[in-house]
């Protein structure tokens, strides 16, 4: 696979996502997908995806770096957005933060079988700090 034809199917994906278009989130990802080692396959991520939104109710996906290097892309993701409770452990409580997420998907044909993420919690930290004082 090309790495033209890769890129576009992740930006699809994104798309997808932004969307919350759940029906056809599998087109993008793999019926056993894993996520940081474990496998929760397509319903599992669908769920996880889901939950993401309804905790976060304007989450949206912003692709800042993307390299494709098939069958793998790497891409640093950028959130601006209001989690409603607490977040990665946080009490956020409705106030708006900003972070990135690094992540990285191997993929098998053109869907998605395995991502990688790391979220820059350190970051939310920070600005959960600043506003107490």
């Amino acid at each position: 696979m090309s790495e033209i034809n890769l890129s576009e199917i992740y930006r699809g994906y994104i798309a997808c996502l932004n969307k919350q278009d759940w029906s056809k989130l599998g087109v993008f990802v793999g019926d056993d997908v894993k996520y940081n080692g474990q496998r929760i396959g397509l319903s599992g991520y669908r769920e996880m995806l889901e939950r993401d939104f309804r905790e976060i109710p304007d989450l949206r996906f912003e692709i800042q770096i993307l390299v494709c290097e098939p069958p793998h892309i790497a891409s640093r993701l950028h959130f601006d957005c209001t989690p409603a409770g607490v977040f990665l452990g946080l009490p956020v409580q409705g106030k708006r933060v900003a972070f990135d997420e690094n992540v990285f998907y191997e993929f098998r044909g053109d869907k998605i079988q395995q991502v990688w993420s790391v979220i820059d919690k350190a970051a939310i930290e920070r600005q959960l700090s600043q506003r107490q004082r």
